[in-house]
């Protein structure tokens, strides 16, 4: 009996075989009153074996979707992060990276690698209903005395309605999201260590903060992986693991 040629079974071990594509199990059994007997020796081919062996069990991806400004509306914010970085206790900021700037729309926390599939189509489908809308970056804003960000301006209706499909998408995958919340659009560029840090030198060179319009065109899914190496400083790495175009109607020029 041959191996069949496209064996695709997942596994995380087989047996190692020092000879051939077989091994064999040896056993003990009582026969005819006496405890013991020569072993039996039961030989199991080797995609058998892979076949018994216990699935691979995948990690949960920390997930959430987003939209991803371009890269010159990144460049216009970084001249203003710049600028913000020489401020009197900017020290005291834990500051985000470019690569980790982004508005995110729904935030999926843990997700099984099972439930990707069902996510896609649905994400897919949200795009596919929203037309491209305009947005630029624009002033800034705290969520208590630890959170600093720059907001949006634009066409902040169609923004909100693709969060509000975009976390739809993902409860109706099977996500266990958290307790829905009105949508607040947000890039955060900082966070405080301690609530005695003064922002306000911080939020009044925001307020002036004007970026470029563009035309927002894709949702995407991002994979995030916190830092594990206990470095001080050290960001989270981002993956966008898809995107997709929005489709859907008239495209808003607003």
């Amino acid at each position: 009996m041959g191996r069949p040629e496209n064996d695709s079974v997942p596994h995380c071990a087989v047996i190692p075989l020092p000879l051939s594509h077989t091994t064999a199990l040896s056993s003990t059994a009582s026969i005819a009153g006496r405890s013991s007997a020569p072993p039996i020796r039961i030989f199991i081919p080797l995609f058998i074996q892979q076949r018994l062996a216990p699935p691979c069990q995948t990690l949960p991806m920390r997930l959430f979707a987003a939209v991803l400004p371009p890269a010159e509306q990144l460049a216009e914010l970084g001249h203003v992060t710049d600028t913000l970085h020489r401020l009197p206790g900017a020290d005291r900021l834990r500051w985000t990276s470019r690569p980790g700037w982004h508005l995110t729309l729904a935030f999926m926390g843990e997700v099984d690698e099972e439930l990707l599939p069902e996510l896609r189509v649905r994400l897919a489908r949200a795009a596919h209903r929203t037309p491209p809308f305009p947005l630029r970056l624009h002033g800034g804003g705290h969520f208590g005395r630890r959170a600093l960000w720059t907001g949006v301006a634009g066409d902040l209706d169609e923004l909100r309605l693709l969060a509000e499909r975009a976390d739809a998408a993902a409860r109706r995958a099977g996500v266990a999201m958290e307790e829905h919340r009105r949508y607040q659009a947000h890039l955060t560029l900082a966070r405080a260590r301690t609530d005695e840090t003064d922002l306000r030198p911080f939020l009044d060179t925001l307020h002036t903060f004007e970026g470029d319009r563009w035309q927002v065109a894709e949702l995407a899914l991002v994979r995030s992986r916190l830092p594990v190496s206990g470095v001080q400083g050290e960001q989270p790495r981002y993956e966008t693991l898809d995107a997709w175009p929005l489709e859907g109607g008239e495209v808003r020029s607003g």
